[in-house]
Parts: structure tokens; C-alpha cells; sequence
């Protein structure tokens, strides 16, 4: 294998590593704000108990027996989330055309993503945007995860398909930051975390989307600003941004790039050390580009 296919997967695998977190392991509640939590793994951890940085609102409940049937999921504990994700499909089953529909499939983009279910969570997110379609943290979620979460078994067709709409979703999410309103029980600093959490993944998402389509100069930027405005870097991001400061012959920012990614505990770490002796190697005997 070489050392670019050898890359590649070393860099899905570390995105799919980061899929444990607590992202699938919380409940949406219509007033809880997304906030940053701990990172204990390689890829950014969406914020825990959090629903969507959103434009959108909800509409008035239909009767009793939905709000009951709704509260029987609500409550189920995370600790049993597939009995939870069964009691979400029922529901949604059950009442087609429910105001907790957006919340149970929000719950389930990050149950799926938690669990490394990349397809089902594409399709919760589909589900939900048709009806919240301006769900920034959503539409940066899926745009972040779906670059990462490629092989070899996929069609040329099916890739540009699924960068195109990484390219999309990430872009859109980032048009709406600006735009959205702090709800009056929130505070400043969690809305600002917030919104900062959403455009790191939604850069993020740009970053690895021109990296795949081998526009290292292009992604160099987008995954600058992704780490820049995450206070707990992923490291998948000093990964990819130091092979492509080192496609662009950028050596030195290389090796600083990998020693920030070997620093972080996970599954990147022994790629990232391997690296910085391959940067430095480089460095030593080829041209480096200006700065």
C-alpha cells in the first residue's frame, strides 16, 4: 500500500474512531443549547443533549396521545439508545405528521453518527432538514462527516455526489451562523460556543471535501479556521492539514501540524508521529514553498 492510500485510510479510520462520543448518547430537548463538551477521541464531538442551532419553530401539538407517546421516548434513558431508536421509528410510524418529528430525527443523526451509521445518519438528516432545513448544527454535522466517510467501493459518481452535498450542507451551515438568534434562556458564552462548534465542523467539512478532491492549497485554509475555532482541535483536521501543507511543499508547517495531531490521545497518533519524520525527511531534501 502507499503512503497515500495508506493515508487515507489511516484517516477514515480515525474518523470513525471519533464516532464514540456522547454526540448519540444524549436526548433532545427543544430548549437545551448545543454546548462543546470533553473530547476523548479523534473527530469533533457535536455537543451532547443539544438540539440544532436552528431557524426554525415548531408547530402546535396534534392531541394528547402524542405528546404522551412522545414523552415515552423522550424518557427512555440513553444508556439503552437502540430500544430509544425503535421507540423514535414507532413514533415517527405512528404519527406521520408530528411536531417531534425534526427532534426524533435530530436525536437519531447523532444516535447513528455515535454508532459509526453513517447511511442511517444521512438519511435521519435528510429527514430532518426536509423539515428544519435550516439546522445549522445538522447540516455541519453531515457536511463534516461525509468526506470523511469514503472508500474504494464507492462509484466516481457516488463520490462527487457525496462531496458536492458535504460542499453544500457546510457552506449552508455557515451562511446561517450569522443569522441566528440567542434564545433569551441562554447564555452569551453558550450561544457563542455554540455557533463556534457549528462553523468549526461546517470548516471542517470544506477542508476535508477540497482534500479529497486533491485541492491541498484550497483545503489549507478551511481546516486553519476549523481548528482555529475549536478549542479542543480534532485531531483528524492537524492530520489532513499537515499532508496538505506537505503536498504544497509547506514542510515545516507539516511537522508542526503532525506533532499537534501526535499530541492528542487516539487512534491518529502513531500515523501522526510517522509523519513528522517523513515531513522533516522532505524538508531536508526538496524545495520548500514560501510561506
Amino acid at each position: 500500500m502507499s503512503n497515500s492510500s495508506m493515508r487515507m485510510s489511516l484517516c477514515l479510520a480515525g474518523s470513525l474512531l471519533g464516532c464514540a462520543f456522547a454526540l448519540g448518547q444524549a436526548s433532545p430537548s427543544p430548549t437545551t443549547p448545543p454546548a462543546q463538551g470533553g473530547k476523548q477521541t479523534p473527530a469533533q464531538n457535536p455537543p451532547s443533549g443539544a438540539t440544532p442551532l436552528t431557524l426554525e419553530s415548531s408547530p402546535p401539538p396534534v392531541s394528547a396521545e402524542e405528546e404522551a407517546a412522545y414523552k415515552v421516548f423522550n424518557d427512555l434513558p440513553n444508556d439503552d439508545a437502540a430500544k430509544k431508536d425503535q421507540a423514535g421509528l414507532d413514533f415517527v410510524q405512528k404519527y406521520p405528521q408530528s411536531r417531534y418529528r425534526a427532534t426524533i430525527y435530530n436525536w437519531q443523526v447523532k444516535y447513528y453518527y455515535g454508532t459509526g451509521k453513517i447511511d442511517k445518519m444521512e438519511a435521519a438528516a435528510d429527514k430532518e432538514l426536509e423539515i428544519q432545513p435550516n439546522d445549522a448544527q445538522t447540516l455541519a454535522v453531515v457536511g463534516s462527516v461525509l468526506p470523511r466517510a469514503m472508500n474504494s467501493s464507492m462509484s466516481e459518481a457516488e463520490r462527487q455526489k457525496r462531496l458536492a452535498k458535504a460542499q453544500e450542507y457546510s457552506q449552508k451551515a455557515l451562511d446561517l451562523v450569522p443569522t441566528l438568534t440567542k434564545p433569551d434562556n441562554m447564555t452569551d458564552e453558550v450561544f457563542d460556543k455554540g455557533k463556534k462548534f457549528v462553523s468549526s465542523m461546517a470548516y471542517s467539512g470544506l477542508g476535508m471535501v477540497a482534500f479529497r478532491q486533491g485541492k491541498f492549497a484550497d483545503a489549507i485554509p478551511h481546516l486553519e479556521k476549523a481548528i482555529g475555532l475549536d478549542p479542543q482541535p480534532d485531531p483528524v483536521n492537524y492530520y489532513i492539514l499537515g499532508i496538505c501543507n506537505e503536498k504544497t511543499s509547506h514542510y515545516d508547517a507539516a511537522v508542526i501540524d503532525f506533532t499537534k495531531c501526535s499530541d492528542i490521545p487516539g487512534g491518529l497518533q502513531a500515523a501522526c508521529k510517522s509523519s513528522i519524520d517523513e515531513a522533516k525527511k522532505l524538508g531536508a531534501t526538496q524545495l520548500s514553498a514560501p510561506n
